[in-house]
């Protein structure tokens, strides 16, 4: 089986992946006049604006996506990178970051403007704009479907699989136990609803990633003399002008766009399941902030865990994976950078677990799954691969893993390529009222055709309370 995921891995990602998101986000960096990149001080500006309506907060739902986002892929999906292609896959992943930034800011704008209420919530993503705006629904339903098996399944598997391989590097103690234990975690969290899933990322998150960057900004701080080189040794290794191990230059891209994508999600059609839930005045203000997601994950986390592995002098030992993150963390701060490693392995995973599973939810919801047996049942399959995770090798859990994600990324680009219209124009209304020193209110006149728009009137947002 691993083989044959392995050959289809090799086919996708090797032929039409990378070209995809490259060229997709090339064209949509230009389509959206740079705004991925001209408005990342808009995007702080707005972090922190109160929720419009009784929905969740354009912060918490920030939360939620960037909880999926800075998990595991940016500690051990890392340094799986660098083992494999060698330090230049830093670079590509920077680049894809900077690129497919403007996917992300298309999708989510995408997704509230044709999101829905339902049990007193907004809920909405792909699956909904391929219905509503497209007319599709056989590709909102094939979309749900992956996206359940992808997020709610598999990922959450890669999640468990690394936190346990963690605990049991420090601790000596046994996979089996330590699944268990997070396995009764993540029920608590999963069983309470989203208003729980936001609360808990609302905490964990900020603390987490501020720490995190903290300490890397220490460890730099601690070899400033040798900063320059590590940089030339990255663009060197990057074009392949200077080799790492067997990695040739396809390799060093190929692992650079794999690892990137897994970390800030940027295209892939998850982050707007987080995005929609909120309560916004403005579609692109929701763009924006989960956009400035994908760059905290890749430009700041998976970019702090390079340098700090790069600094320590361990690449080349006989690790991969987590366990080269926690020997170079430990070789910079000893016990202290084991413990803290630890910390943040066990909570950026757990974050992405509950954030994985709303995504889940959501898409269930949309299959028109109801309250009952059907998502009762598929909180015992997430909690049933949590634990499947935590006890498996982690080789063919990656690979399932990758093969997914180049699903789902086929199906959101073609749909937001075809979408780009509502997109680009909303995205121009809120640009030009910002001109005019406005605070921006979307009004489904703004759009030149309104099909299929449910939450928005000529007032704007339509509460949640009507």
């Amino acid at each position: 089986m691993n083989n044959i995921i392995n050959l289809l891995n090799g086919i996708l990602w090797g032929y039409i992946i990378i070209a995809l998101l490259i060229i997709s986000g090339i064209y949509f960096t230009f389509k959206i006049k740079f705004s991925n990149l001209t408005q990342i001080k808009e995007m702080f500006s707005i972090m922190f604006e109160k929720k419009s309506g009784n929905g969740i907060s354009p912060f918490q739902a920030f939360c939620v996506s960037a909880g999926s986002k800075v998990g595991t892929g940016s500690l051990a999906g890392v340094a799986i990178a660098i083992s494999l292609g060698g330090p230049g896959s830093v670079f590509w992943m920077w680049v894809l970051t900077l690129i497919v930034g403007s996917l992300s800011i298309v999708e989510n704008i995408l997704a509230q403007i044709y999101k829905e209420k339902k049990d007193g919530t907004f809920r909405g993503g792909p699956a909904f704009y391929m219905e509503k705006a497209m007319g599709k629904r056989w590709m909102g339903v094939a979309f749900s479907i992956l996206l359940t098996m992808t997020y709610g399944l598999i990922f959450n598997a890669v999640q468990a699989n690394t936190m346990t391989i963690a605990i049991e590097n420090y601790s000596g103690l046994s996979r089996m136990t330590s699944g268990i234990i997070i396995v009764i975690l993540s029920a608590l969290v999963i069983y309470g609803g989203m208003q729980r899933i936001a609360k808990v990322s609302e905490v964990i998150v900020p603390l987490m990633g501020v720490s995190y960057l903290i300490v890397a900004i220490i460890i730099v701080l601690k070899h400033i003399s040798i900063i320059i080189p590590v940089f030339e040794l990255i663009i060197m290794n990057a074009f392949g002008l200077k080799a790492f191990g067997a990695g040739t230059l396809g390799t060093v891209v190929m692992q650079g766009v794999k690892r990137g994508l897994f970390s800030n999600e940027a295209g892939m059609g998850s982050t707007p399941n987080a995005g929609a839930s909120a309560s916004a005045s403005h579609p692109v203000k929701q763009g924006l902030i989960q956009t400035l997601g994908v760059y905290v994950t890749t430009l700041g986390v998976c970019t702090a865990t390079a340098f700090i592995i790069l600094f320590s002098g361990v690449l080349g030992q006989n690790l991969d994976g987590i366990g080269l993150t926690q020997q170079a963390m430990k070789s910079q701060l000893g016990a202290f950078g084991d413990v803290f490693l630890l910390i943040c392995v066990l909570l950026f995973a757990y974050t992405t677990i509950i954030g994985n599973y709303y995504y889940g939810q959501t898409n269930l919801e949309y299959l028109n799954a109801d309250k009952g047996i059907k998502i009762q049942i598929f909180r015992v399959l997430v909690i049933a691969m949590v634990f499947f995770g935590a006890v498996r090798e982690s080789a063919l859990i990656w690979n399932i893993a990758d093969l997914f994600m180049a699903f789902m990324v086929m199906f959101n680009v073609y749909a937001i390529f075809m979408l780009r219209k509502p997109a680009i124009e909303t995205l121009e209304h809120y640009i030009s009222e910002k001109k005019k020193g406005k605070d921006p209110i979307f009004t489904i006149d703004v759009l030149s055709d309104s099909t299929g728009v449910e939450c928005w009137d000529k007032n704007g947002e339509i509460p949640l309370e009507d």
